[in-house]
């Protein structure tokens, strides 16, 4: 045995003792480390950034190194309340990245498609023992039942959220390679499915159809995002409502034909008719309420025509009761109403294919995120989401 056999050997114990098999440096990944930082809430209104050690990869498990992590309102909300009661707790659940490791049993995403060291990713959810959440049939159940990183209690693993550096997805999870589409439609691609969803539940009422005249209540991403999905449908009669002008005016950027600015219209009459006005003289067909403000669901039936649809997905958490009349909001009118809320497995697949159909009509997408923190800087990232500055707030890794 020569010098160089010798060196070659101690080389790869050694590597092997930092975690990293020999497939780990493949597809240019850089060296992986023995420990990993990840943003811990550890209080309300407070991350620490800690480093905990980087778990052996099991057989079926995959090691990410984190590119980027939108932040979501639910992140903002754990944030400030602990309302799920998780603290402390990895958050991130909007994140991305590229396998650097991945087990032996490893070789396909939850869609078939191969996955390889170096594929980009991201995560849907863990399944859990139901049924009714499996890739076999996906329009059974959507993911309110089954855990996701981001919103995992913290365990002896630690690395169960995507605002670190390092996650470690487990064996018995979802993941779909993603390795065609960039590091921004990435990030979007979680809060585009929860639209996705949310249409593709109007789509079962049979009223949201090609020449639909459609409301969306809210430009918050979540609004904006509805929009681009209708215009990448050919939905041409669009009509956005909110409150801020920068906002109204991103919502035609992504495909609105009129905005209505509510504050410029005092009471529900006088704001129904400027919708009304907006659609040329005639109420929208269907409505999309994006807001999670009970007044905000309350005044959007009077946006919508007799034998119109509404779909509901502002209240992801508890927002409040809202006050309708039943007879003059449902029954005389005879609206069709869905609620939605997140996804199914098949919803995320057809995200892929909404975002690149939006970059190629031209929709700048990539402008929903309008802040970019590193991981060191994540509680100036929650702030700015809480003072509602911007739209996306993303964490980015260099």
């Amino acid at each position: 045995m020569d010098m160089n056999n010798i060196e070659s050997i101690v080389q790869q114990v050694l590597a092997e003792m930092r975690g990293m098999g020999a497939s780990g440096t493949s597809g240019g990944s850089a060296s992986i480390p023995a420990t990993a930082k990840v943003a811990m809430l550890t209080q309300k209104e407070h991350f620490d950034v800690k480093e905990f050690p980087i778990p052996p990869v099991g057989d079926d498990d995959i090691l990410v190194k984190v590119e980027g992590c939108g932040v979501c309102g639910t992140d903002a909300h754990e944030f400030k309340r602990d309302p799920f009661n998780l603290i402390p707790v990895a958050l991130g659940h909007e994140g991305t990245g590229e396998i650097v490791k991945m087990g032996k049993n490893v070789t396909k995403d939850s869609a078939g498609k191969p996955l390889k060291v170096g594929d980009k990713v991201v995560t849907c959810m863990i399944f859990k023992d139901n049924p009714d959440i499996t890739m076999f049939d996906l329009n059974k159940q959507n993911v309110g039942g089954a855990d996701v990183y981001g919103l995992l209690p913290d365990d002896d693993y630690h690395l169960n959220g995507w605002f670190s550096d390092y996650i470690f997805i487990r064996g018995g999870s979802t993941v779909f390679n993603v390795s065609d589409l960039d590091l921004d439609s990435r990030i979007l691609i979680e809060p585009c499915a929860v639209l996705i969803h949310a249409v593709e539940r109007a789509k079962t009422t049979n009223i949201l159809r090609f020449n639909s005249r459609v409301v969306v209540q809210g430009c918050g991403p979540i609004g904006l995002i509805c929009i681009a999905i209708l215009k990448t449908m050919g939905i041409q009669n669009i009509v956005a409502v909110d409150g801020e002008e920068k906002r109204l005016s991103f919502a035609k950027e992504l495909g609105a034909s009129q905005t209505v600015n509510f504050k410029d219209h005092k009471g529900i009459e006088a704001l129904a008719g400027a919708v009304e006005a907006a659609f040329g003289g005639h109420l929208a067909d269907f409505a999309f309420q994006c807001t999670g403000s009970p007044v905000a669901h309350a005044n959007i039936y009077k946006f919508i025509r007799n034998g119109g649809g509404l779909c509901e997905l502002g209240f992801f958490i508890n927002g409040g009761d809202a006050t309708i009349n039943p007879h003059f909001d449902i029954c005389s009118k005879e609206i069709t109403t869905v609620g939605s809320w997140v996804y199914t497995l098949r919803d995320y697949a057809t995200t892929f294919d909404f975002l690149k159909s939006a970059k190629d009509i031209g929709l700048p997408m990539s402008k929903l995120i309008t802040h970019k923190f590193p991981l060191s800087q994540i509680n100036e990232a929650l702030q700015t989401n809480l003072r509602m500055e911007g739209l996306k707030i993303a964490i980015v890794n260099e």
